[in-house]
């Protein structure tokens, strides 16, 4: 079964003072680069959406893909690039700056949207729900064509039109850490190295 994925990675990260996230290092290595090397044994294709270091970006050897509406509406644009121009029938959603993904993100998601005859599978842990992280259907693409040209940018508002399910990863809850201020990264660069002491 193929299945492609595309890394978030267009935010405007404005609590990191506009640092783009994506090269942001976590143990000398750039935060994506962390989640490219978690994902590639997972999925048949990568794609990067970015608006800005493009070289940076494709130095990846990756595609990288820019929003194709004209004012920034969130993370729906890559979602929306992602469907559109993956090669498979399935999509993968995570953002750029999630350096410690499952290994085994891509299983638990197909096998809970494939129990569930679901559209799309989206992770929970602890009680929260985190719906940049998900596995979709690419035959959805058409709903959130719709759904963007009616004005809403809620990810988990489309995501509950549709046959939805949650998958519960809070045996892996740090995986979905947002890393949103240096604050953040400089906690889990600490942590991590103390668990390698």
């Amino acid at each position: 079964m193929s299945i492609s994925s595309i890394i978030l990675a267009g935010g405007r990260a404005t609590r990191m003072n506009g640092a783009d996230k994506g090269f942001i290092l976590l143990q000398q290595k750039p935060l994506i680069a962390h989640v490219i090397t978690r994902l590639t044994p997972q999925v048949n294709e990568i794609l990067i959406n970015a608006n800005r270091d493009i070289s940076q970006y494709k130095s990846f050897c990756l595609p990288v893909l820019q929003d194709e509406h004209a004012n920034f509406i969130g993370p729906l644009a890559g979602f929306s690039l992602g469907l559109k121009y993956c090669k498979s029938d399935y999509l993968l959603t995570v953002p750029c700056d999630s350096p410690l993904l499952p290994l085994d993100l891509v299983h638990r998601l197909m096998a809970g949207l494939l129990a569930h005859s679901a559209d799309i599978a989206v992770v929970a842990s602890d009680d929260n729900v985190h719906p940049v992280f998900c596995l979709c259907k690419k035959s959805v693409l058409p709903s959130l064509t719709d759904y963007i040209a009616q004005g809403d940018r809620r990810v988990s508002s489309w995501q509950k039109g549709l046959r939805y399910v949650e998958v519960d990863f809070s045996d892996a809850s740090d995986a979905f850490v947002n890393l949103n201020t240096y604050e953040d990264l400089a906690a889990l660069e600490s942590k991590l190295s103390n668990a390698s002491s």
